[in-house]
């Protein structure tokens, strides 16, 4: 098996992780890390729930297609919010960006997120078409 650490040039570099980890065996697999509302440089986009949900989701899309992936290649996502964050408006978000691509999800309601700024993370497991 191979990994192959995956950081678009338009997205935040940081060398604690990495945006994404491509599993290549046999099915490629794409492992999405965990990706808040934050900007190319790092910065939280506002402290708005939402505006920090559609961030999110367009780092995982950034991710995705730097390896070919779309939406209906996600098998799964998981969505950490903290806790006082509305649900209902974080979906409407994600319907806005994310457009209707079924997928397993799983979402969390948490304490708080590695950066306490953050509102919302959101992990996601692609199967990579064939090359």
């Amino acid at each position: 098996m191979t990994l192959t650490h995956v950081n678009p040039d338009s997205m935040h570099h940081n060398p604690a992780f990495s945006q994404g980890v491509l599993v290549e065996g046999p099915g490629p697999l794409l492992v999405v890390g965990g990706q808040n509302g934050v900007d190319q440089t790092g910065q939280v986009v506002s402290d708005d729930p939402v505006e920090q949900s559609k961030q999110a989701l367009r780092n995982v899309i950034s991710v995705l297609e730097s390896v070919g992936c779309t939406q209906a290649d996600v098998a799964k996502l998981t969505i950490y919010l903290a806790a006082n964050v509305d649900i209902t408006a974080a979906y409407a978000a994600s319907q806005e960006v994310w457009g209707r691509h079924a997928t397993a999800i799983t979402v969390l309601f948490v304490a708080a997120l590695g950066r306490p700024e953050c509102l919302v993370e959101i992990e996601a497991l692609a199967q990579v078409p064939a090359r």
